[in-house]
């Protein structure tokens, strides 16, 4: 590199060179740089209230994954004395699979005019949905299912996996940079995973709805199960986080902003 040279005038007027040094110029010029580009640290406490919110989300995605992995969606049954023997069949299924399970009728309450529940003791007969493989509708009870409101709801509830994950990531970025960039993406990603898995849940809900209505040779009862439950107060947990990261991505504190602090005079 060459050095950077300033011409300078003498006391009998001929011109003099004199040398800069060069590692002080670029010094200063990287110190105006590094004053430009200053990035604001978030506090302690704040750095706690992001791991709160991010605990709350946690806990929707728990219960997300719990009700997508099981099959506990919907239950049908039918009247329990509707064989005319001393047994009698129910159906439940989720996303991904169905079971038809056959109870005894004496293991019933008495008072209870349909099979079931699914926790009586009996035998289960479990398959996979094809609508991925083959894109075979599954027959349940001479019932056929709407095969494209059941991937539908599958297609959601997946993506709003996908949403969560992101999510996860862009706080996981913000607590080992220590910076506040990143909460406002992560709440878009926890909100719009919270609308997906509650958009995922009515669909699965018209798609039982379809499948009771396409054949009435067998009457069935339905009642929406405990994975249901999960998912759905999933939903509302994921959008309460995000409007908690939103809250806190905020440059100040609304409660100050409707509130604020009155310093008594003395």
């Amino acid at each position: 590199m060459w050095s950077n040279f300033i011409v300078q005038p003498d006391g009998d007027d001929r011109i003099g060179v004199a040398g800069t040094v060069q590692g002080g110029g670029l010094a200063g010029i990287k110190g105006g740089r590094g004053q430009g580009r200053r990035v604001q640290k978030m506090s302690d406490s704040q750095e706690g209230k992001i791991k709160l919110a991010f605990f709350v989300a946690i806990i929707g995605v728990t219960l997300t994954v719990l009700g997508m992995g099981t099959e506990f969606w919907v239950e049908l049954a039918q009247p329990k004395n509707f064989s005319g023997n001393h047994t009698c069949q129910m159906a439940y299924y989720g996303l991904w699979k169905g079971c038809i399970r056959t109870l005894f009728v004496a293991d019933i309450d008495p008072d209870r005019e349909l099979c079931g529940p699914a926790e009586l003791n009996g035998v289960t007969n479990c398959t996979y949905f094809k609508f991925f493989t083959s894109g075979d509708n599954a027959v349940i009870f001479k019932k056929t299912t709407n095969k494209q409101l059941n991937l539908a709801a599958a297609i959601l509830a997946l993506l709003s996996l996908t949403m969560m994950a992101m999510g996860s990531i862009c706080i996981g970025m913000s607590l080992s940079k220590g910076v506040p960039f990143f909460l406002k993406p992560a709440s878009f990603c926890f909100i719009l995973s919270g609308v997906l898995v509650l958009l995922s849940v009515l669909i699965f809900h018209q798609s039982v709805l379809a499948l009771l209505s396409s054949d009435d040779s067998i009457p069935l009862h339905y009642e929406l199960s405990w994975s249901v439950a999960c998912v759905g107060s999933a939903g509302g947990i994921l959008i309460f986080g995000g409007c908690l990261f939103i809250l806190l991505s905020l440059p100040f504190s609304p409660w100050e902003k409707c509130f604020p602090h009155k310093n008594s005079v003395t």
